[in-house]
């Protein structure tokens, strides 16, 4: 039967062209809403060759399948002469989102406890600044590419010089962009903000006059050096200036406020950012280093398993909003790294060890609707998008998030020994070959699919639960 004689008895078995109030489709369904729904013979529409099922919901649901349903669904509005009208998801995924959120809500509303507030704080500083970020860490790794594969033969060409100042510039002066964010986060003016990130850019001017003295610091009598603590110093120095201006203007005149409270506030909260604040950014941001170098060189491929296996239990309490700076630091240039971040391809297989946990429930649970929801999750976890599996499925079925950390640990393992990096951040899953190292795409795929076998075979063997599954999930 051809798609347009398919439409045709559809078309009869519900009433005819004058009973058809609206025509839409989905990734597997022609869904119609009818002006009279007892006009629709059901039965016979089930029996018709190419119809897999019918659904009665809010509209009337024929499940014909993927790309069979994009063909016969033109074919349909043709003959009704409307318009035909898309939706991107079936009643699966639809389920799987409402679940998912519903989920989430449930989950962050128990872990919702300072340290979680505080980091959404911090998150809330970053977020703003990622496209840029991203941006800017993409062109930097494409201008090191280009300059080493030619000898830096477009050195002197300015559309190159142009190019290449967004890489640059983005991260001279992101410590400004910082806390200028960090000052706005907590109510406080974004331009005095800037003004105390200005005491963390390190960009070699000699005019700054910081910068060009030889000048030794109270206390410690340390020579003064410009832009200490970078990005963790700007952060502090935001939420502090924050702080003290709301507290100037509580008790500054309305007549002098205007005046008085900026200059205050930017001159108190300069002298306490380059005594105290700079020194504890910098400690903060060695010590960061220190732990990072810890976990990838020092305990080498057992750090890797550890980091990709734990960041899901971090996830789904709030908790990696704290690798957010990190992140940032770590795709620095000017930083310890150049620029490249060896922490985020290992994480990024924890995503992949719940596709292959979601993988392994689809194929051996005999829930049908449990296996729809699963099934209408894993490909957005594919490309990256893992919260509607984690918060719908794994998360709510226990054992299974356990093993699918414990599978990802693999895909870490992986990850580390390939020594993958990445040149940028904001994407994961198959999404993240865009931002690795040049020449590295194939071993990032080879670790992604580690991480999916081993989310595979440890769910398979002891993460599936058919009886909690049943409970969570009762087949309608």
């Amino acid at each position: 039967m051809s798609d347009q004689e398919l439409a045709k008895k559809i078309l009869s078995l519900v009433g005819g062209k004058k009973n058809i109030k609206n025509v839409a489709s989905c990734m597997t369904r022609l869904r119609l809403s009818l002006n009279d729904v007892s006009l629709a013979n059901i039965d016979e529409l089930k029996k018709l060759d190419g119809v897999l099922g019918v659904v009665q919901a809010d509209t009337l649901q024929i499940v014909l399948g993927p790309g069979k349903v994009t063909k016969v669904a033109e074919q349909f509005a043709k003959l009704v002469q409307q318009k035909l009208s898309q939706t991107q998801a079936d009643d699966a995924l639809d389920e799987v989102k409402a679940q998912a959120a519903k989920n989430k809500a449930e989950n962050k509303k128990k872990h919702d406890k300072p340290l979680q507030r505080g980091l959404q704080h911090v998150a809330n500083v970053f977020i703003p600044l990622l496209p840029g970020i991203i941006a800017a860490g993409l062109i930097n790794g494409i201008c090191n590419v280009i300059d080493f594969q030619t000898g830096s033969a477009f050195a002197n060409d300015w559309w190159y010089a142009t190019i290449k100042t967004i890489g640059w510039g983005m991260f001279a002066f992101l410590p400004l962009l910082v806390a200028m964010n960090a000052a706005a986060e907590f109510k406080g003016s974004r331009v005095l903000g800037a003004i105390g990130g200005i005491y963390c850019l390190n960009l070699g001017i000699t005019t700054f006059p910081l910068a060009s003295l030889a000048l030794n610091m109270p206390f410690t009598n340390s020579p003064y050096v410009a832009g200490v603590g970078g990005i963790l110093t700007a952060l502090l120095i935001g939420f502090f200036i924050a702080f003290v201006e709301k507290w100037v203007r509580s008790w500054m005149p309305d007549m002098l406020d205007t005046f008085l409270s900026p200059l205050i506030t930017v001159i108190f909260c300069g002298l306490i950012a380059v005594v105290f604040l700079q020194p504890v950014g910098s400690w903060l941001t060695n010590i960061i280093y220190v732990v990072m170098d810890f976990f990838y060189n020092k305990l080498s491929w057992f750090g890797g398993y550890i980091l990709s296996s734990t960041f899901l239990g971090l996830v789904s309490v709030g908790l990696h909003q704290a690798l957010t700076p990190i992140h940032i630091m770590l795709n620095d240039p000017t930083g310890p790294t150049k620029g490249i971040n060896y922490l985020l391809p290992i994480l990024m297989m924890a995503g992949g060890g719940q596709v292959g946990a979601g993988l392994a429930l689809f194929f051996k649970s005999k829930n049908k609707r449990f296996k729809k929801l699963v099934m209408s999750s894993i490909p957005v976890a594919v490309l990256g998008v893992g919260e509607p599996l984690m918060y719908a499925v794994t998360l709510p079925l226990g054992r299974t998030f356990v093993t699918a950390c414990l599978g990802a640990g693999f895909g870490g393992v992986a990850a580390s020994l390939f020594h993958l990096g990445t040149v940028s951040q904001g994407v994961s899953g198959l999404f993240g070959l865009l931002i690795m190292q040049p020449g590295q795409q194939l071993q990032f795929l080879i670790a992604l699919l580690i991480a999916y076998l081993g989310g595979f075979i440890i769910t398979w063997f002891f993460g599936v639960d058919e009886g909690r599954i049943n409970e969570l999930f009762p087949e309608k």
